[in-house]
């Protein structure tokens, strides 16, 4: 029998006849008035540690919170709980009690990494494209799910690798469109031709046309005909 099933058991029956128990938490003995009983199981625990424990679950986004005995199907409720969790702590198991109700391909989040606010898609939601967040007023994408990309399109958004969605890359890609930079093909470094033939060579070493970003190996372009 492992130390803490012993330690249940010693606060099972010390709670039900003593003015004091053991707690199979924290192994701390603890007056009889702070114990709190779980519910659907014999198992009791200083409220301290119930508290702590339920805290810990939540942060942890659980929300199905059972008895800390393995194996055991006593559980823990909001409304049972209510009386020994800080406030904050109880609104936020009900927010997450709610939010597991809404199905994974309803909802998303707001895009803006300081809000996060939980949103529903509505029944029109694939018709919408620039949204505003009820929480923080900011735009965002509802169709590519991140901060408003006036610039480009949701096409050309999407066709961006990861690592190139973020403003100031947006920012300079329209730069970079009005300019007639080029691209490498191999590192995507942006290039600038100010004479000469369309044959550039990268900083990378590879040699790409300027006109249509095809590998050339001389100073013609057998794709583009330049």
């Amino acid at each position: 029998m492992s130390k803490f099933t012993k330690l249940c058991r010693e606060s099972s029956r010390h709670s039900s006849g003593s003015s004091s128990f053991v707690c199979g938490i924290c192994a701390d003995r603890r007056p009889s008035k702070k114990s709190f009983a779980i519910k659907g199981c014999t198992h009791s625990y200083c409220s301290d540690c119930v508290r702590q424990y339920v805290t810990c679950k939540i942060e942890d986004r659980i929300t199905r919170i059972y008895c800390p005995v393995s194996g055991c199907h006593g559980s823990l409720k909001p409304e049972h709980c209510r009386s020994i969790l800080p406030s904050k702590v109880y609104d936020k198991w009900g927010d997450a009690l709610c939010e597991a109700m809404i199905s994974a391909r309803d909802k998303f989040y707001c895009p803006f990494k300081d809000c996060s606010a939980l949103l529903v898609k509505g029944t029109d939601y694939r018709d919408i494209f620039e949204s505003e967040c009820p929480m923080c007023h900011r735009l965002f994408c509802a169709k590519c799910k991140v901060p408003w990309h006036s610039e480009i399109t949701c096409r050309e958004f999407q066709k961006l690798h990861k690592d190139e969605r973020e403003r100031e890359d947006i920012m300079l890609m329209q730069l970079a469109k009005k300019k007639k930079w080029a691209r490498c093909s191999k590192c995507k470094f942006y290039v600038e031709r100010t004479e000469g033939c369309l044959a550039m060579r990268c900083r990378c070493g590879h040699t790409f046309c300027y006109n249509c970003g095809a590998y050339v190996s001389d100073h013609y372009c057998t794709n583009c005909k330049h």
